[in-house]
């Protein structure tokens, strides 16, 4: 048994993997929620728009032509993103480590006569996928599951093919110096954790204790030297960066300083 100092290990793989099947399953996520028929249709007449953030379209200018280039879509399932694309042209796989999610991106492919491939596995990891196989990935926030970003980065310049594109979006690291359980509770913002922040070792014992209980995966805060940075010290050439907003209702932070950041970087040719 454990001592109080030396807590039991967590599988942080296992338990993001349990959340989003149980949030894919339940359905009360906006990101698990399957695009319908009419957004197929306007996709294969062109007509498509997807966010790597909550609110702000991607520019079209930073993905080119789609029709006949290889997608990936990494940790972005959910029906959503992947379909679309498929719709629009592309040849999608979607790389993700919930079953649940990459469910629905085939349901939608099957719904809809779209071929895609659905892999299931670690957005850090994508030994299953061939060196330069791939011409863009397309990685939402979904980086904040991860407890060092900087293999994702390595690994997406991998795969890519010179010329390819990594389109990515985070979260705004100033967001985790906050207790946001004491932000729900009171409505106030409070500063209290120094960066970075990890849900397995930054909160005080009753924190832990209340992460524990909830089930939810664990969230890892991430400096702009290792989304940005790293990115650049993988080989990427930044070409395009914008700021999103998320809602009040998601954090009263939002007030006072934009949440989200996209990225696009290339692979030079």
């Amino acid at each position: 048994m454990a001592t109080p100092d030396e807590q039991p290990p967590i599988d942080i793989l296992e338990r993001s993997r349990a959340d989003w099947n149980r949030e894919s399953r339940a359905g009360s996520c906006r990101w698990c929620i399957p695009v319908d028929h009419a957004t197929i249709e306007r996709a294969r007449a062109g007509d498509w728009e997807v966010v790597l953030t909550p609110t702000l379209p991607v520019p079209r200018a930073w993905f080119g032509e789609l029709r006949g280039r290889d997608v990936l879509c990494l940790a972005s399932g959910g029906g959503q993103q992947a379909p679309t694309f498929a719709a629009a042209g592309a040849r999608v796989t979607s790389y993700d480590l919930s079953e649940e999610q990459l469910a629905k991106d085939q349901l939608v492919a099957d719904r809809e006569g779209l071929p895609m491939t659905c892999l299931r596995g670690n957005m850090a990891d994508l030994a299953a996928l061939a060196d330069a196989s791939f011409d863009l990935i397309f990685h939402p926030v979904s980086n904040v599951f991860a407890e060092d970003v900087r293999p994702v980065w390595a690994e997406c310049f991998r795969v890519l093919r010179p010329g390819g594109v990594l389109l990515a979006g985070f979260l705004n690291p100033l967001f985790f110096i906050f207790d946001h359980y004491e932000a729900e509770q009171s409505g106030r913002l409070v500063v209290k954790y120094p960066l970075p922040f990890s849900d397995v070792t930054s909160h005080d014992p009753a924190g832990r204790e209340r992460w524990l209980k909830s089930g939810m995966a664990a969230e890892f805060s991430h400096s702009l030297d290792d989304q940005i940075g790293a990115q650049l010290k993988a080989g990427f050439v930044l070409t395009g960066l914008y700021e999103d907003r998320w809602t009040d209702d998601a954090t009263p932070l939002n007030r006072y300083c934009p949440m989200f950041l996209a990225t696009r970087a290339l692979k030079l040719a």
